[in-house]
């Protein structure tokens, strides 16, 4: 068995970095592993205009540590009141690559979010048009819905419908956690792919509950049952284009985690490419890591691969039990346990 593994210099294609002292914080560990992100725009205020996504970008760029290479991605928050001239803007100006919709109440900061789909329909249509990527946060909000049972209903109920509406719009199914969205994407018509997380592939709902409640493995969409994850272990290592890295790695201070009403949202991004190099190796698919980390993605977005490479060596370590935010800490997911690969830099 190989001791070193070297791949193509991926990218993560769903990041949250937020900002302030919070950015600065965790960008080091993503520029370390990753060459671009797509930076999710849930900031508060959210980043909905095209200015606003400029002036995120130049906070990135300026937070980076001396000498890193590193790209971010900039991405526009979906509103009702999104205008299509303000999806023009971002199209023409190069450094936007997506537009997010975040049903309103999904997830973190998603309060801005869409209340109905056709509330939008102006934006995606000007979207299609230009070719420009959807990233959805696919699930169902309506509280009567099991929180399990969310992705599917999404699926059913809002994300055919929107894609029968606009069969030529490009778009990301983010973060996917069931069976059911890894068939839907595999199998539908049409220009559709999705990311899947590490933490998803490597872990069922029950790490929520081991000798007690977990807060740091709990994240939207939730984790669901070992059926799910073994599915979609199976769709990230069969080697098909549409499958492709995004960690969602999201950071939260200890204590907004671990409290009466915890926030959602795992923090990877120290060990993002470990994890899945975990994950890949469960599955006897270490051959096909680079093709989902560093090849599928790009070619969705349609944007080069990149040309240098990153090397893994098979080294255990152990995951620090909690990492400096700022006046805060933050605890990376499954902190004081132990990987088998060990990230070893950029050649």
């Amino acid at each position: 068995m190989s001791q070193t593994l070297h791949l193509t210099r991926p990218d993560d294609w769903h990041l949250h970095l937020r900002d302030g002292a919070t950015l600065a914080a965790v960008l080091p560990h993503t520029a370390l592993q990753f060459a671009r992100a797509i930076v999710m725009p849930n900031l508060k205020p959210p980043v909905t205009t095209t200015e606003l996504a400029a002036a995120y970008r130049q906070r990135i760029l300026a937070a980076l540590p001396a000498g890193a290479d590193f790209e971010p991605l900039m991405t526009l928050y979906l509103t009702d009141r999104t205008e299509p001239d303000e999806i023009r803007r971002a199209h023409a100006s190069g450094f936007i690559q997506a537009v997010k919709l975040y049903p309103a109440g999904a997830t973190t900061n998603s309060d801005a979010g869409l209340t109905a789909l056709k509330h939008a329909w102006p934006a995606l249509e000007v979207m299609q048009e230009l070719g420009l990527v959807l990233c959805i946060h696919g699930e169902a909000v309506d509280p009567a819905i099991d929180v399990f049972d969310r992705e599917k209903r999404f699926i059913d109920d809002q994300l055919i419908p929107l894609r029968t509406q606009f069969p030529a719009l490009r778009v990301v199914f983010e973060h996917i956690t069931t069976a059911d969205a890894a068939d839907y994407v595999r199998e539908a018509p049409g220009d559709i792919a999705a990311t899947i997380t590490a933490h998803h592939l490597l872990y069922n709902r029950n790490a929520l509950f081991q000798g007690g409640l977990r807060p740091h493995y709990y994240c939207l969409p939730v984790l669901k049952r070992e059926s799910h994850r073994q599915a979609l272990l199976a769709a990230a290592t069969s080697g098909h284009p549409r499958f492709f890295l995004g960690t969602d790695s999201a950071p939260h201070a200890r204590g907004a985690k671990e409290s009466d009403c915890g926030c959602a949202g795992c923090y990877t991004a120290l060990h993002a490419l470990e994890l899945y190099a975990q994950a890949f190796e469960s599955a006897g698919a270490l051959d096909r890591l680079e093709g989902f980390a560093s090849f599928f993605g790009p070619d969705f977005y349609r944007l080069p691969r990149n040309s240098t490479q990153v090397r893994l060596v098979r080294e255990p370590w152990s995951i620090p039990a909690q990492l400096p935010m700022g006046q805060d800490s933050l605890i990376p997911l499954a902190a004081g346990t132990q990987l088998d690969w060990r990230f070893a830099g950029v050649v």
